[in-house]
């Protein structure tokens, strides 16, 4: 299991950076993400606990479910399904407000499923390809929001 963490001061309040990286549809944004949406709504809000939100990035095809909900400050997530297949334990969005601004850590702890490989390859092939194209895809998605949230 490989835990990857990508970082980004906003020039925006709170309310606002959490709203815009909350709603997947906004993903669209960056290059590197084909399509978003919202499945299934959350219990309260519309991308609170339970929603069901499904990713189409470059990089994959992602189901997620939101397990924690906490406006502004924290969202949780699982990956239930995905292709290429992955095992993801957790996908965790804090926002701290900051002078002029907000802090963003995005992290996720998952691997790359390959069921004909060990445990070494596996953990090799998740570290080589699938962290830098997930640091680079939060990242790409991170750098939308700050675009969008600071015009």
């Amino acid at each position: 299991m490989e835990t990857v963490t990508v970082e980004r001061f906003i020039a925006a309040p709170v309310q606002d950076v959490f709203g815009w990286l909350i709603t997947t549809t906004h993903y669209e944004a960056s290059p590197l993400v084909v399509r978003c949406r919202l499945a299934r709504r959350g219990a309260g809000a519309a991308y609170g606990v339970g929603a069901v939100r499904r990713h189409l990035w470059l990089t994959g095809w992602f189901e997620e479910h939101i397990t924690r909900y906490e406006p502004p400050y924290l969202t949780e997530y699982v990956v239930v399904r995905s292709l290429p297949p992955a095992r993801h334990e957790l996908g965790r969005m804090t926002f701290t407000e900051a002078d002029g601004g907000t802090h963003v850590r995005w992290s996720t702890r998952a691997e790359i499923r390959v069921p004909f490989l060990g445990a070494g390859p596996t953990r090799r092939l998740t570290r080589l390809i699938a962290r830098p194209l997930i640091i680079r895809a939060f990242g790409s998605i991170l750098d939308a929001a700050a675009a969008a949230l600071t015009r």
